[in-house]
């Protein structure tokens, strides 16, 4: 009986693995796009950007879920209600927690990227503009390979964080590895073997994590030398 219980809670490691990666997308996303608002040219998308980033950072990751899974739907069904619209918005834990995730590591993604934007030298994006390089060829082509280097070892403490926050989600109900676990430690009266498991679980995630990243790393780093040379 006990390894079925343990059968069970691996299984849902897809789900854990799933809602990260699809966090992990949104964060970049959004990250790249709150660190080139806070460092363009327009006043407007730089402050609506540092609101951004200090307002999230600001609050507390659960607190931001909570607010998102349960008090954004109720406040989108009475703005309804009042425009007359007969409609009932409810949200799915994987969706909410995956969207909240983004945001949150968002705002830190964008602290990172900017930060890395920042040390690439202003000569490069000039010398790319005299030669005729759109704004977008240049930060394909100049500006995203270099961030990508400079960013990396902040990137990685970030998605360390982010792996181990999933298990924020399973208090809005998501069974994942730690909602099975919850449930396996209280069915079977061990909540320690069961919550070693999933410890043992996200453990694995981020020791993987750091070798693949640290691999990435000692490459970025390798071409730097050589063109040094």
């Amino acid at each position: 009986m006990l390894g079925g219980y343990v059968a069970s809670v691996l299984a849902a490691g897809w789900i854990t693995l799933s809602l990260a990666f699809v966090s992990l997308i949104l964060a970049v996303v959004i990250g790249i796009a709150a660190a080139l608002a806070k460092l363009s040219r327009s006043r407007a998308l730089r402050v609506t950007a540092t609101l951004y980033t200090s307002v999230v950072r600001g609050i507390p990751d659960l607190v931001m879920m909570l607010l998102v899974f349960y008090s954004l739907p109720a406040l989108l069904n009475q703005a309804a209600q009042d425009w007359g619209y007969d409609v009932y918005i409810e949200f799915s834990p994987f969706a909410a927690g995956a969207a909240t995730l983004g945001l949150i590591f968002g705002a830190y993604m964008a602290e990172t990227f900017r930060g890395a934007l920042m040390n690439i030298p202003k000569g490069q994006v000039e010398a790319a503009e005299a030669y005729g390089l759109g704004r977008i060829r240049i930060f394909w082509r100049i500006l995203l390979p270099q961030m990508m280097r400079l960013a990396l070892p902040g990137f990685t403490n970030n998605w360390l964080v982010l792996a181990k926050a999933t298990a924020l989600v399973s208090l809005l109900g998501l069974q994942d590895v730690m909602f099975r676990a919850k449930g396996a430690a209280e069915a079977t009266a061990k909540p320690f073997t069961f919550y070693l498991l999933a410890g043992g679980f996200y453990l694995t995630i981020t020791a993987i994590s750091l070798f693949i990243l640290s691999r990435a790393a000692k490459r970025y780093e390798l071409g730097v030398k050589e063109l040094a040379q």
